[in-house]
Formats: C-alpha cells, structure tokens, sequence
C-alpha cells in the first residue's frame, strides 16, 4: 500500500510537471506568461478543479517555494552579464528597495480601505505584493519577438533579482506588527541593513569560493559538477540565512559573481542551472496552484481589482518615477517599468507567511494576493509587448542559433569557449584568418556567417556582425577582443 501510495505520488508529480511543459508551449504561441498557465495547471488539479488533489499544507508549500525561489535566483545571476548590469547597478538598487518601500506603503494604504482593515494588516498585504517578477515578462517578450532597447533590459533583470529581500523582510517586519502590536518599527531598520549586508557580502565571497573549489576540485565523472553546483547553492543560501543575512540576495549576488569569472563546465552548468530553474518555477507554481481554493476567490474578487488597480496604475508608477527621477531615466522607459512591475511567485509565497503564523485574516490575505497576482499577470502580462512599442521603446528581438559544440572536460581551468561578434568597423573585416596573428594559445573553432556555421580555414574571410568561437584563455581572449573592436588602432 505504501509502495503503491509512493508510485502514485510520483506520477501525479511527473504528470503536473509533464502537463506544465506542455501548457507552455501553448502560452508562448499565444503570448500568455507561462506563470498563469502553470498557476491554472495547479488550481485545476486541486480540490476544487477536476483533478480533486487535496492540498492545503502551507507550511510544505512555503518550503518548497522558498528553495525554488533560491535555485531561480541564482540560475538568474548566473545569466546575468555584468558588463550590462554594471551602468544600471545604482537604479535597479534604488528600486529594488526603496522603490518596493514606496509600493509597499501605498499598495497598504489601498488595501486598508478597500477591505476595511487595520493599517498594519494592509500594510502587511502591500508588503507581500511589492515585489516584482521579471520571468514571467521576458518570457512574453521572446514569444512576441520583442525586445527592449537601451538598458532596460538589464535594468528590470537586475531589479526582479534583487527586489525580493526587501519585500521579505517588509512582510516580516509587518507581520510582527500584527501578531504583536506592542512592536517598534523602528527596532526593524538595523535588522534590514545588516541582512543586506551579510547577503551581500556572503554572495560576493561565496560566488568566488565556488568558482575556486569547481577549478580545484578534479572530479572523476563529469555528471558530479552539476551536483556540486547544486550543493554549493543550497550551502550559500542556508549558510547567509543562518547568519541573520538574506539567503535570497546572496545566490543571486554569487550567480553575478560566478557569470564573471572562468570555471570548469562553465556553458553546461549555466544550461544545467537554466534548466533547473525551469523545473523550480513550474513546481512552484503547480504547488501555489494547488494550494489555494478557486471557490473562495469571488468573494475577493471586487475589492481586489480595487487593489490591484491601485497597485498597477497608482503605487508602481509613483514608485517608479520618485526612485528614478535623480538619474533622469527618459519619462518612456519610466513609463515602461511602471508598467512591467508584474507579480509573481514571491507574493503567492510571502502569502503563506500569514498562513504559518496564524495572522488575523491571514485566508483573506492570501486570497487577496493570490488574486491581485492572476489580474497582474493577465492584464500586464499579456499586454507589455504592446506597451512597449506604444512608448517607442521595443527593438525586434534578435535570434540567433545556439553553438553545435560546448567545452569539453579536458579543457584546463581558465581556459572556455568565447563568443566574440564582428562589429561595424572592426579593423579585421575583409581579412582572411591567416593574416590575423591570433595571440597565442587561441584558436578559432568556429564561425556563424549568414546563419550558417562554417569550420574556418586559413583562406577564411571574416565578415562584418560574423559570430566566433574562440577558444582560450582569459588574457588571450581579452588582447583578441580588444583588436576585433579596434581599442588601440588608430
């Protein structure tokens, strides 16, 4: 019975996971962010829906949530591009705190009065939903074939990566205002600075104690490195948590850490940790699915599109405007990510803290949020493509073929695969690759040209926006780099 219970357990598993994939095939063709896809995959499966699981445990689902939330971070950090991050660092950090603290406390003040509650119970919902969710975004964006010009792409992905510790410890800091009044505020802010701080920190040390233990550390079977990397998040984001720091900040900030530097099996345990996430995200929200009751969501329903209205057209937008003013990002772009701020996963999780506490009205809340999170996600969602080149800020989205070929095992640390893209200009277009003088140690394996891959030869022209492959060092690599763009020609 019990093995029969286990193999059943397991297929229903496989086959949410399985049916999430599929439903988002679906989604991309027809724009729909995969996150409302796969949150209607888990309410159909639940008590209320055809599928009749019945699954209330929120301490499991929080669980699961949180740990999700960690390897989705990081496999975003690790993506991330530092050299494009870099000129927007100070803004995406000015909205990912005191950007979430303004929407937080206009959100809470909305909320208060549409559902007539105490100030710090609406508080305490503005709280859960001022964090956003970039994933869900892109995602729409790619389907559409559209994408951002300048640096707001880089801008939202910074912000969507670091904006949820600050929305966790307002949650936690409001929470305790409710369960026990006698609380000061004020006994918060040094709690927040030093979590902060201790995430950053350990983010920082980690990602570099990562990379140097994955190039020291010679394992005998490839298969065990991306079980390390595994291990390595878990350990970042537990350790930092036991510290008092904010676990969530510091894999995303080692994810950013590790992105910039070289390590062994580099490409297959980003494509790995990619994947990861991916199965991470539709879980999460499968379980999130699964764990409210779509019976109960009506007697929300009025009140929260009031609060969902005031959240998207009044609290984002002025968070937003007052954050960015002093770096005087074009009124467009701020348009843009007024519009962009869509809810996610994390308010849905930061709900069942209510749940876990036993807070006064803690069933209203997450049902209020669970369904500010669905209108968010279809209103927002479904319609930033269009937004984006009503305010003239879309570019067409660029699509281009992945390499046939990866870094194999044999390769020394510091040694990897470098994309290098011919610019307009470059003094070596029209040349052939044996007057080159490549540095030594490197070597071109391969070139994209009009969308075909071709194996070089000597007699190899090289062409204006041609893709190549280079493969060695971190010096080589650079001084090559350096000479395909012309720094120092004149």
């Amino acid at each position: 019975m019990v093995a029969l219970s286990g193999i059943a357990l397991v297929l229903v598993a496989s086959g949410l996971l399985l049916l999430g994939v599929v439903a988002s095939r679906l989604s991309s063709g027809l724009g729909i962010p995969g996150l409302l896809v796969f949150l209607a995959v888990g309410m159909l499966a639940g008590s209320d829906g055809p599928g009749g699981i019945d699954f209330d445990n929120a301490e499991v689902a929080q669980t699961l949530g949180v740990v999700a939330l960690a390897f989705i971070l990081f496999s975003g950090g690790i993506s991330t591009s530092w050299d494009e991050v870099r000129p927007v660092l100070n803004q995406g950090a000015a909205l990912a705190t005191v950007g979430v603290l303004i929407t937080a406390l206009l959100a809470g003040v909305s909320a208060m009065w549409a559902f007539d509650l105490s100030l710090e119970t609406g508080l305490l919902i503005g709280a859960i939903i001022s964090s956003t969710d970039a994933a869900a975004v892109f995602a729409v964006l790619r389907s559409r074939n559209v994408s951002l010009r300048g640096q707001l792409r880089p801008l939202l992905e910074l912000e969507s990566g670091s904006n949820d510790p600050m929305a966790v410890f307002l949650t936690i800091g409001f929470l305790e205002l409710v369960t026990n009044p006698s609380s000061d505020p004020i006994d918060f802010v040094p709690l927040f600075v030093a979590q902060m701080a201790i995430g950053a920190l350990a983010g920082v040390g980690a990602g570099r104690l990562a990379v140097w233990g994955l190039n020291r550390i010679r394992l005998d079977h490839d298969g065990l490195y991306p079980v390390m990397s595994l291990a390595l998040v878990g350990c970042i984001f537990a350790a930092t948590t036991a510290l008092q720091g904010s676990g969530f900040l510091a894999v995303y900030v080692a994810g950013i850490v590790m992105a910039q530097r070289r390590f062994i099996h580099k490409n297959s345990l980003t494509r790995f940790h990619d994947g990861i996430a991916w199965v991470a995200q539709i879980g999460m929200f499968v379980v999130l699915g699964l764990l409210v009751f779509p019976s109960e969501l009506p007697s929300v329903a009025l009140r929260g599109l009031i609060v969902a209205a005031a959240l998207i057209l009044v609290a984002r937008p002025v968070a937003v405007f007052l954050t960015l003013t002093p770096f005087r990002v074009p009124w467009r772009e701020r348009a843009l990510i007024s519009w962009v701020g869509l809810r996610g996963a994390a308010p849905i999780i930061l709900a069942t803290f209510p749940l876990m506490e036993n807070a006064p009205d803690a069933n209203l809340i997450f049902d209020t949020v669970f369904f500010i999170v669905l209108t968010s996600v279809a209103i927002q969602g479904t319609t930033i493509p269009l937004v984006a080149r009503w305010l003239g800020v879309s570019a067409p989205l660029e699509k281009r073929a992945a390499w046939p070929i990866q870094p194999r095992s044999m390769q020394p640390p510091g040694a990897s695969l470098e994309e290098i893209i011919v610019t307009p200009g470059s003094p070596i277009t029209g040349q052939p690759l044996v007057e080159l003088g490549l540095p030594i140690g490197t070597m071109i394996v391969l070139i994209e040209q009009d969308n075909e891959f071709i194996v070089p030869t000597g007699s190899t022209i090289l062409r204006e926006a041609d893709r190549l492959l280079i493969l060695g060092d971190d010096d080589s690599i650079r001084r090559f780099r350096e000479r395909v763009d012309g720094v120092g020609d004149h």
